[in-house]
């Protein structure tokens, strides 16, 4: 079996394979000739309103891969679902990916090095919250928080010598002010 790219609706690529697999159930004689649709993501966090979601974002939208014996059976099957647009592929014929390609896509869609949902902690700050450095050499400084980054860093304007100045603080070095 080899891979083969398909290109599909963008943002409908979870929904064709989800097709693909319910239609298999179906056509039990082509069932042994796909064996693995992949949509190659990768998790990121998104922070709305101080809290930490994570999201699933498509590398490649309007892509799948798909694993699979490909012959004119299982080539019209696949190209025969809703929201399916055709095989990549000079002149409308698949082409098989390469095994570097193939290593390259799949390496990048581990999840390994990504924070899994259980880690993301709510940030208690959102923008506009009056807040007091406790941490670092602005140490005892007041200010208004004006943003806050997904690598938990915080910038804060303070009055320094009665001008308002932006400093970039971790989470961890400020308290909301009461």
């Amino acid at each position: 079996m080899n891979w083969y790219s398909l290109r599909v609706m963008s943002g409908r690529e979870e929904k064709v394979k989800d097709t693909i697999f319910r239609e298999l159930d179906y056509e039990k004689n082509l069932r042994s000739n796909v064996e693995e649709i992949l949509i190659p993501t990768e998790n990121i966090i998104d922070i709305k309103n101080g809290k930490k979601q994570l999201k699933k974002k498509v590398f490649f939208p309007g892509y799948v891969l798909v694993k699979m014996e490909m012959n004119n059976e299982t080539k019209f099957f696949i190209e025969s679902m809703d929201g399916v647009m055709s095989f990549v592929g000079p002149k409308g014929n698949p082409q098989a990916l390469n095994e570097s390609e193939i290593k390259r896509i799949v390496g990048n869609n581990s999840d390994s090095d990504v924070e899994s949902a259980d880690n993301i902690e709510e940030i208690p700050f959102k923008v506009g919250d009056s807040v007091k450095v406790i941490d670092g050499p602005f140490k005892e400084f007041n200010g208004l928080v004006q943003e806050i980054n997904d690598s938990n860093r915080i910038k804060v304007n303070v009055n320094i010598f009665g001008r308002p100045t932006p400093i970039e603080l971790s989470m961890h070095q400020i308290l909301i002010e009461s």
